[in-house]
């Protein structure tokens, strides 16, 4: 009965044994490094996941910074314009006038320490952002990336920031 379905032994073990072998070849120089590529990616990609995390976090702390330098500086210019004013009070009204213009400079060169701080914080940040940027998108495609791709990853990532 079975070879009237046209199945015949040593045929069908003969092609049991090829298959197999072919099978094997196959796992071994396909399907593995297939799957040790994709685990490799995995990592990176998980990697590149991670740096973005820890550029967020300074780019929080910075923020933060930030934030504390100009209260600090409010304060101080606070404490200065009434130092200028108690002083004020106790001298002529020339040396009044003498008084709030000095503070009011104070004040005006404390506001651009800050703004000039501020910008500087902001620069080094976008640098540090664009590069690490750039390095990650190396890292995660797996290739070299060239000037021009890298200077428009920069750009980018900074035009996103403004």
């Amino acid at each position: 009965m079975i070879e009237t379905l046209g199945i015949h032994w040593i045929e069908l073990l003969v092609q049991t044994i090829s298959f197999s072998f072919v099978l094997l070849v196959l796992w071994k120089a396909a399907y593995k490094p297939v799957f040790t590529m994709l685990e490799t990616r995995k990592a990176k990609i998980a990697e590149g996941m991670a740096n973005a995390d820890k550029i967020k976090a300074q780019l929080a702390e910075t923020e933060a910074e930030r934030k504390r330098v100009l209260a600090e500086a409010g304060e101080q210019a606070a404490r200065l314009i009434d130092d200028a004013r108690n002083a004020a009070i106790r001298v002529s009204e020339v040396e009044t006038q003498k008084a709030i213009t000095a503070a009011e400079q104070i004040i005006i060169k404390a506001r651009e320490a800050a703004a000039q701080d501020h910008a500087r914080m902001l620069a080094e940040l976008k640098r540090e952002v664009g590069r690490l940027v750039v390095q990650t998108t190396a890292t995660v495609t797996g290739k070299i990336l060239t000037p021009e791709d890298q200077q428009r990853l920069a750009a980018e990532t900074e035009k996103q920031l403004a």
